[in-house]
């Protein structure tokens, strides 16, 4: 019998919110492996740190988001500084999450991908057969959406943003009033975080989301 045998970096994470150094350095330095660790417990399991001082807070939100989104509160998870502490994000490497930090949430759901993604196909279609028009500010990214979304969709992920937040697209519709509430309801919650907004991304399987968040990290290491 052997015992387990665990990559040399990762034996270097202690704890359940390691600083960003140490999270870039085991995700270049244990290959594939570490990265998928990494991606499936520290990056997308467990409490997370914008709840770690109110974790009864975060339960309670995640179960009123999934009766409002019709999916299951195991479903929903955090990304970003508020799920460990500090960002990753290239230009934010090593900024700690603040009380005002942005809330990204995603959710893992088959259901709602495919009705996002039919959401978007359908927006696409409205737009480029200009049946919907741009405000100035939805002009600089409505064009670029259009173009890699059916990209993104592939790799079976969708973001909220993508699809404009109007009555025609019902589905996002709902996402985004349910951020919006839900972000106003945080700042009537004692020991909540303070944020100013919050969105959503939503990912086909678990297998998904993995992959995706483990691509990230190899994309910084």
């Amino acid at each position: 019998m052997e015992p387990f045998r665990i990559p040399d970096p990762l034996r270097r994470l202690n704890g359940a919110y390691p600083e960003a150094k140490a999270i870039l350095a085991a995700a270049s330095g244990g290959g594939n492996a570490s990265r998928v660790a990494l991606a499936r417990l520290w990056l997308s399991e467990g409490i997370p740190y914008a709840f770690s001082d109110c974790p009864a807070v975060f339960e309670v939100l995640r179960g009123w988001l999934a009766i409002r989104l019709d999916v299951e509160p195991k479903e929903i998870s955090m990304t970003g500084s508020a799920r460990i502490g500090i960002s990753l994000a290239p230009g934010k490497q090593g900024k700690r999450f603040s009380a005002a930090s942005d809330l990204d949430f995603f959710i893992v759901s088959e259901k709602l991908f495919h009705q996002l993604r039919n959401e978007y196909n359908q927006w696409v279609y409205d737009f480029e057969s200009e049946l919907v028009h741009p405000n100035p500010l939805e002009r600089e990214y409505w064009r670029d959406n259009a173009a890699r979304g059916a990209g993104i969709l592939s790799r079976g992920f969708i973001d909220q943003k993508m699809i404009p937040n109007r009555d025609n697209y019902p589905i996002v519709q709902n996402i985004s009033h349910g951020m919006w509430l839900l972000t106003e309801k945080l700042k009537l919650t004692p020991g909540a975080p303070n944020p100013e907004k919050s969105s959503i991304r939503c990912y086909k399987s678990w297998e998904h989301a993995i992959r995706q968040i483990s691509l990230n990290l190899s994309d910084l290491a």
